[in-house]
């Protein structure tokens, strides 16, 4: 395991012991053959790696979803999707690598599919400005969805980043306008919409993307209106305090079910995706599907309406009536 977080490194010692034992079968202990002792750690492997994967606090959640070996829009594109045809640019100012888009089917489904797109390696995140989009991104990607709208293609958007890029030349091209258009357009389209959290949800660069008739998300991703430093830094003055600002902010696939912010939880292999990214690629496929025959089902009025009505019923609140 070349890259391994600090909750795995039970996992990872275990592991490295099972390698050594087999480079050096002749070191195995005395009154147990080499077969039955590599058996004997293979299991405690499996069972160490069960025993931390179904008790992950919230920031080790936070930590997988920005594993660098997790798959990206791209790699889905080119297993749980075919037939993709990228279309670049906004028409306006240039073309956002932080958002890739354009055409390709879904099983038997014409779709348009939209994503935020990190880097597996330092290079390729300078490219995609580390997933951050600019406000170009999102006016491309609102093109994109014009484009799906017009001649009845669902769309489906696939989110990973940590925001929407803060830079003063982003402010300058107006990335809250772009944003705030993309919110309201996505409310009117007529196509199903399908929105998946395949790693960070982060903030409005999310939700740039995230209007829809559907969202899901897969099971160590998060969903957050600030990441956790950003929480710690404003209420705790430390990003230290990142794990304790996971907790509070509420951040995971659970906690957003149980709030009813999400429609359902894409189950990940074992010890996340990245571990097994042609599994959980067909997984997902499995579910857009599902979800896509559903949204076909109902009438346009009716896919609007339900819309509608998931975005008025987020968010509760009193009202202390004024004093007489």
């Amino acid at each position: 395991m070349k890259h391994y977080l600090d909750f795995e490194k039970p996992i990872v010692e275990l592991q490295r012991k099972l390698e050594e034992l087999k480079k050096h079968p002749e070191t195995h202990s005395l009154g147990i053959s080499f077969e039955e002792e590599a058996a004997q750690i293979e299991k405690k492997i499996e069972e160490t790696r069960r025993m931390i994967f179904s008790n992950l606090t919230p920031w080790q959640r936070v930590q997988l979803a920005r594993h660098p070996k997790r798959p990206y829009t791209l790699d889905y594109l080119q297993t749980t999707f075919t037939d993709f045809s990228e279309l670049h640019g906004d028409r306006l100012y240039s073309d956002d690598r932080a958002i890739v888009g354009g055409l390709a089917r879904l099983g038997d489904h014409k779709v348009v599919v939209i994503g935020t797109q990190k880097g597996h390696d330092t290079k390729e995140n300078i490219l995609r400005n580390f997933g951050s989009a600019h406000p170009e991104g999102y006016r491309k990607a609102l093109r994109l969805m014009r484009l799906a709208d017009k001649f009845g293609l669902p769309i489906i958007a696939l989110i990973d980043t940590a925001g929407a890029y803060p830079g003063i030349g982003a402010e300058e091209r107006h990335i809250a306008e772009a944003i705030a258009v993309n919110l309201r357009e996505m409310m009117l389209f007529e196509i199903p919409i399908l929105a998946v959290v395949v790693g960070e949800g982060g903030s409005g660069g999310a939700l740039g993307i995230g209007v829809a008739d559907r969202v899901l998300i897969l099971e160590n991703a998060y969903y957050s209106v600030i990441s956790p430093e950003g929480c710690a830094a404003i209420l705790w003055r430390d990003r230290a305090a990142a794990a304790k600002a996971a907790e509070a902010l509420k951040i995971t696939a659970k906690d957003l079910h149980d709030l009813g912010l999400v429609d359902e939880i894409i189950p990940e292999p074992l010890g996340g995706a990245h571990n097994d990214p042609a599994a959980i690629a067909q997984t997902l496929k499995q579910h857009l599907l599902k979800h896509l025959k559903q949204l076909h089902k109902l009438s346009t009025a009716e896919r609007l309406k339900r819309r509608y009505d998931k975005y008025r019923s987020y968010g509760h609140y009193l009202e202390q009536p004024a004093a007489a």
